[in-house]
């Protein structure tokens, strides 16, 4: 990939700032940007959007994954989204998103989708899977948008009946999943039918139809600190930018992990006409 400059504002323990920093992909450049601003306590990314050409640095900087620092602007929202999707900069401003989870109907299954902020994403999911009473399949979904891929592909594992090989399978690809902004990653219970997924938007969904199972995944959540709302906005509604891990695999070394690992491809789904 042609390397490219991004304009990315981070939290940290020191306050916010603004930074501009090289990458192959946007992930890269946070990983080049967060190694340079963690020199002076943690930090995390908040948003970003791609540099214009006023705004990459010249001469002896370029190509040496220097970043230079800038003036965050004041419209940047506190929310710190989890691993792989990012607020977009140059979008207005607005409220900041709210943790939360709101419930809904949905195809007569019973349904639950959660808001959550940074690494606790990944934890709640997790959490949630070693409580199911069983997992019997993965599904990994890789979006078209995964290093500008022509087909959202679609991997089934084989049937795994146990909640701790899941658990075993997602640790080995945490990085390459959990953390990856351009996959949609989803557990399924076969009986009762049900479904735990953590969206290429890191929002949480439960899906079920079975009453009994949904009021205790309900209140797995509520007992985590998620409080109930009637509505629910979720960073899929701003405008947004997904990213993968500076440590990830390229898109083709993913798919050849996940056929080393037992998955299989079920489906292969063109990217719209025009999209």
């Amino acid at each position: 990939m042609k390397e490219q400059w991004w304009r990315i504002a981070f939290g940290g323990d020191d306050g916010a700032r603004l930074v501009v920093a090289p990458g192959d992909h946007l992930g890269a450049a946070i990983g080049v940007a967060a190694v340079r601003l963690g020199k002076r306590g943690r930090v995390w990314p908040l948003a970003a959007a791609p540099a214009t050409p006023g705004e990459v640095p010249l001469g002896e900087s370029v190509g040496k994954g220097v970043v230079v620092e800038r003036e965050v602007p004041e419209r940047v929202d506190a929310f710190r989204p989890p691993s792989g999707v990012i607020a977009a900069l140059d979008a207005g401003p607005r409220m900041a998103l709210a943790t939360g989870m709101a419930e809904r109907i949905a195809d007569e299954a019973l349904v639950v989708e959660a808001v959550v902020a940074g690494p606790d994403a990944r934890e709640r999911f997790l959490s949630v899977v070693e409580r199911l009473p069983v997992v019997d399949n993965i599904e990994v979904r890789v979006a078209d948008h995964y290093d500008a891929g022509e087909t959202t592909d679609v991997w089934l594992s084989p049937r795994m009946r146990e909640a701790r090989k899941a658990i075993r399978f997602l640790d080995d690809f945490d990085v390459e999943l959990l953390r990856n902004g351009h996959v949609d990653l989803s557990v399924y219970v076969r009986s009762p039918r049900s479904t735990w997924r953590l969206t290429q938007h890191k929002t949480l969904v439960w899906m079920t139809v079975d009453q009994a199972l949904h009021d205790k995944v309900r209140g797995w959540l509520a007992a985590s600190g998620l409080e109930r709302r009637d509505t629910l906005e979720t960073i899929a509604d701003r405008p947004h930018h997904h990213y993968r891990p500076a440590t990830s695999s390229p898109r083709l070394k993913l798919g050849l992990r996940l056929n080393r690992a037992g998955l299989r491809k079920v489906d292969s789904i063109a990217r719209p006409t025009g999209s």
